[in-house]
């Protein structure tokens, strides 16, 4: 995505050569992402982020700058001109494996097996099967089948 280098001038990358890394940098911490997750369900104005997450205001309106200035979010003025409302960008919707990857994960392993959560559906009304990386050949890929080429 060559549209993105240009949104990182003002990024110190922890790692340049690491994708994982530069996503990281890019995106910013756990506010961030849990901001992303709320405009995936419908939040768009600070009110609503601020409401669902619990986060202070400060820092809100940090993550929603930088969030905007890196290309996740875009911000417009309600149509009453009172407020700005954020919605995300292709960028942004692109982070939606990322999610629920991470949403996959903490029901297995942040929750006691009878615990209730939030489940995510589809269209029907289904949970998401499990998501699972598939190699070149078809077959399932995981950290036993996968390593990473570090092109210099």
């Amino acid at each position: 995505m060559i549209q993105n280098a240009m949104l990182a001038e003002d990024v110190t990358w922890t790692d340049p050569t690491c994708p994982v890394a530069r996503a990281l940098d890019l995106i910013g911490d756990r506010w961030s992402l849990l901001i992303v997750r709320d405009a995936m369900d419908g939040a768009r104005a600070f009110t609503d982020f601020q409401q669902r997450t619990g986060i202070a205001r400060n820092i809100l309106t940090d993550r929603l700058r930088r969030l905007v200035e890196r290309g996740i979010l875009d911000r417009q003025a309600a149509p009453s001109g009172r407020r700005q409302l954020y919605t995300l960008t292709a960028t942004g919707r692109d982070l939606f494996t990322v999610i629920v990857a991470l949403r996959q994960w903490g029901e297995r392993h942040a929750f006691a097996p009878e615990e209730t959560h939030s489940v995510l559906i589809d269209e029907h009304g289904l949970p998401l099967p499990q998501l699972q990386p598939i190699g070149s050949g078809g077959d399932p890929a995981d950290v036993d089948t996968t390593s990473v080429r570090n092109n210099r």
